[in-house]
């Protein structure tokens, strides 16, 4: 599962990193706290590549408002297909999400601890995610894909997103033809790094660069 998210990537650098279009009206970065319903800086190809705003929270067209049902967040790449809900998305409208890391919560007895998620070697952390447009003004709204956790990730939680790799971005976009599927998979071992964080970022409210910095377990 994918619950929070942080970036600190200036929209126009990742505007060059994916060689993409940038819309007029991108959520500031930093933001260290990202919750779902915000709008996240997400790549699609329509034809063209664009880095685009997108609410975080997939809403079936169905929906009369965005509380009619559940808050999709993410889509379970097992199931991706095969739900009424996201499976015209996954075939024909899937995006990049591309943040510095994003927050997993391991619960005890006692309490949830909060983990941060990042890429051991520092670049960009790419998600693979799916979108839809919205409603009478056509408002874009996206999902995370998520997959059974690695070795690495199953001591936190048993759920753990989709990674994009970087030669694979132009598949996961729908421009280099069909087998997209054959990437819904758990990242290798060594892709991500993990640390304990401040139990602060519990709160929706809280924001700043500490949020994401180690704490002793």
């Amino acid at each position: 599962m994918c619950g929070r998210m942080a970036n600190t990537l200036p929209p126009d650098s990742v505007a060059k990193l994916f060689d993409a279009v940038p819309a007029n009206a991108l959520p500031p970065a930093p933001d260290y706290n990202i919750c779902p319903t915000q709008a996240v800086a997400v790549v699609t190809a329509d034809p063209d590549r664009r880095l685009r705003p997108m609410r975080w929270g997939f809403l079936p067209h169905w929906y009369k408002t965005p509380t009619d049902g559940p808050l999709l967040i993410n889509a379970r790449s097992e199931t991706i297909a095969e739900k009424p809900a996201f499976r015209a998305a996954c075939r024909e409208r899937r995006c990049l999400v591309p943040v510095t890391g994003f927050y997993e919560w391991h619960r005890t007895e006692a309490a949830r601890l909060p983990w941060f998620c990042q890429r051991a070697d520092g670049a960009p952390l790419v998600l693979a995610g799916i979108w839809q447009d919205w409603g009478a003004d056509h408002a874009p709204t996206f999902a995370i894909v998520t997959t059974e956790a690695n070795a690495a990730m199953a001591p936190i939680h048993h759920r753990i997103p989709v990674v994009i790799e970087q030669g694979d971005w132009g598949l996961w976009l729908g421009e280099e033809g069909k087998g997209a599927a054959r990437l819904m998979h758990p990242p290798g071992e060594d892709v991500l790094a993990f640390h304990r964080v401040s139990t602060r970022v519990n709160s929706n409210r809280a924001e700043g660069p500490e949020l994401i910095e180690p704490v002793a377990d």
